[in-house]
């Protein structure tokens, strides 16, 4: 796990957060640039935000470290896009896979699909495929940017654009809080940024293959996330609410 290391009081946090909240997403980021680097990283999972995020950090400097959980079950369209990012912008990717004795006990011990028999089930399997990796991913870091929105989730509501995340002992900076998922496609045409073809298959939200589907016309756009929980329910551990 990242070190513990908190150079910010909560109060402060939330000043600093209110500030920026007035700024644009690249000040946000080069506020973090300033104050962090070189430990801080970006975690990418190749949505909309997340390229979106790539291609405006890959105009600042000093550049960032930026990685991402690959689950093993991805749908090859994310691989895709992982690769054209990478060759777009000529980055190395850091790829952080589950710890292989965890993944070959869960599938031996409850089967291929015991993440759809209860939210338990579901989040065991996200803490062996997801949580554990960041971990790994986030060590030694004293921050790391995300694309959080508020407007994605029930669940996301009161996040910040910069908070205290105590579940990974570090600063969590969310630069696209208060985004549309509009903003976030007008930003990625207007810079003709690669991204998931899933999206323009009814895929606004994108993980595990298993646990994602198209949505419908006039559904919420995490529907088609683990579609068999409920809307309060839907997160796999990473963001501690």
């Amino acid at each position: 796990m990242a070190a513990q290391i908190k150079e910010f009081t909560p109060e402060e946090l939330k000043q600093i957060s209110d500030g920026l909240e007035r700024k644009t997403a690249q000040e946000v980021i080069a506020w973090a640039i300033d104050h962090f680097h070189p430990h801080i990283a970006l975690a990418s999972s190749f949505g909309v935000e997340d390229v979106a995020l790539i291609d405006i950090v890959s105009r600042l400097t000093p550049p960032i470290r930026v990685f991402t959980l690959d689950t093993g079950r991805l749908p090859e369209e994310t691989y895709d896009v992982m690769e054209r990012i990478r060759n777009r912008y000529g980055i190395a990717i850091e790829t952080y896979f589950p710890d292989r004795e965890a993944v070959e006990r869960l599938e031996r011990e409850h089967g291929y699909y015991s993440f759809r028999q209860s939210v338990e089930a579901r989040k065991y399997c996200c803490g062996i495929r997801k949580v554990e990796p960041l971990g790994r991913a986030l060590a030694g870091m004293r921050a790391w940017v995300t694309g959080l929105r508020r407007d994605q989730a029930v669940t996301r509501g009161d996040t910040r654009a910069v908070e205290w995340d105590e579940g990974n002992g570090l600063v969590k900076v969310n630069p696209l809080v208060e985004w549309s998922e509009r903003q976030a496609w007008d930003y990625v045409r207007a810079n003709d940024v690669p991204y998931n073809v899933l999206h323009d298959k009814g895929y606004p939200s994108i993980g595990c293959a298993p646990c994602t589907r198209a949505i419908q016309p006039g559904e919420d756009i995490r529907a088609g996330r683990w579609w068999w929980e409920n809307p309060e329910q839907k997160e796999c551990g990473l963001h501690h609410r």
